[in-house]
């Protein structure tokens, strides 16, 4: 999954395809390096970021959509928690919902289920402007796994099929370096939901603070990250860096199988 920001603020390629036609320049050429799917976020969820309006956000993301729709032959997803951004994306040709609110915003889960969208459900604890305040868990990998299949099965109960939803722990989202890397170690114990998972680790603090590299400087720690993450059962790795994390994924392939 290539991450295609169409916002000032991003923690790490905030402005660069801020505009509309550098965006689907950018996704284009992600397309053409190997990813599978193109993410399209039009408002920065990262800590302390500032909440966009909702006709913002339409603004930024429904444009590069539309163009894509035309110009790529892999699915697009829409990066957001506003059911309204949901359903006008969805309108434009987008065919994957990735919340990182797990449709919890009210009207969400009814515009993901009365459409043939596929969904991502990724646990946060708290929200963006507050979640690295002071994160707190018991057993991180209990409660997250928890907190994804109560998700989970009020999709399937809102008529959303099985096949149709992926799920992601949530790094960075609430946890602390302890929390990341135990979630890391422990991932294998998600595949138990039976749901394809998806992992977004790429140039995150969390890898900042095991290599003491800024956040332009994180290729390495994020490839072997995807490695690891996709060796744990992640069906899918969302990655700013593509040509590189799929090659490095065609030798996971060929060796690991």
């Amino acid at each position: 999954m290539g991450i295609v920001n169409i916002t000032p603020d991003s923690f790490s390629d905030g402005g660069q395809f801020s505009q509309a036609d550098l965006a689907v320049a950018h996704a284009i050429t992600l397309a053409e390096e190997g990813a599978d799917i193109l993410d399209i976020g039009g408002e920065s969820t990262r800590p302390n970021a500032t909440p966009v309006s909702l006709q913002e956000e339409l603004d930024r993301v429904i444009p590069v959509i539309e163009t894509l729709v035309g110009a790529v032959n892999i699915p697009l997803s829409i990066d957001t928690y506003k059911p309204q951004v949901m359903q006008a994306a969805i309108d434009a040709g987008a065919s994957i919902v990735n919340d990182v609110r797990a449709l919890q915003e009210d009207g969400a889960l009814q515009v993901v289920a009365k459409s043939n969208a596929g969904v991502c459900l990724m646990h946060m604890q708290g929200s963006p402007q507050t979640m690295q305040i002071d994160p707190q868990y018991t057993d991180v990998v209990k409660e997250v796994q928890q907190f994804l299949a109560t998700r989970l099965q009020d999709c399937l109960d809102a008529g959303i099929a099985a096949e149709r939803i992926m799920l992601d722990p949530g790094f960075g989202f609430g946890k602390t370096r302890a929390h990341n890397i135990m979630l890391i170690r422990e991932l294998a114990q998600f595949t138990a939901l039976k749901q394809p998972l998806l992992v977004g680790l790429s140039r995150k603090s969390v890898l900042g603070q095991m290599t003491g590299n800024d956040v332009d400087a994180r290729l390495y720690a994020s490839i072997a990250a995807s490695v690891i993450a996709t060796m744990k059962g992640a069906s899918i790795v969302r990655v700013h860096d593509v040509k590189a994390t799929v090659e490095a994924l065609k030798v996971v392939g060929a060796i690991h199988g």
